[in-house]
């Protein structure tokens, strides 16, 4: 029962290190902004194209937050398809996710 709870500690905690090393973009206006997250969910990135400056304050703003809408829904699923790839061989009760 002990080796079963030493294995379990340690894969959640390879998990956790992978999940640090996820990236996604998130992108609107067609690319003229990108946001970039990572799987701690972090805004580690953004770019704005240059055109979008000639526009009014609130379309970038606007802009903004759908790019990072789009990026941290393109994590949570580049997450979960990592933690399913993780958690394939342990048997887990329903409800549990991981990481804790």
């Amino acid at each position: 029962m002990l080796k079963q709870a030493q294995e379990m500690q340690e894969k959640v905690q390879e998990m956790k290190d992978k999940l640090k090393n996820i990236k996604a973009d998130g992108t609107s206006g067609g690319g003229l902004v990108v946001a970039t997250m990572n799987g701690s969910n972090e805004l580690v990135g953004i770019k704005i194209d240059d055109k979008v400056f000639k526009e009014e304050k609130g379309v970038l703003e606007d802009l903004i937050v759908a790019a990072i809408n789009n990026a941290k829904k393109a994590v949570e699923s580049k997450t979960q398809e990592e933690m399913s790839k993780l958690t394939g061989d342990l048997k887990l009760p329903p409800g549990i996710k991981l990481p804790f």
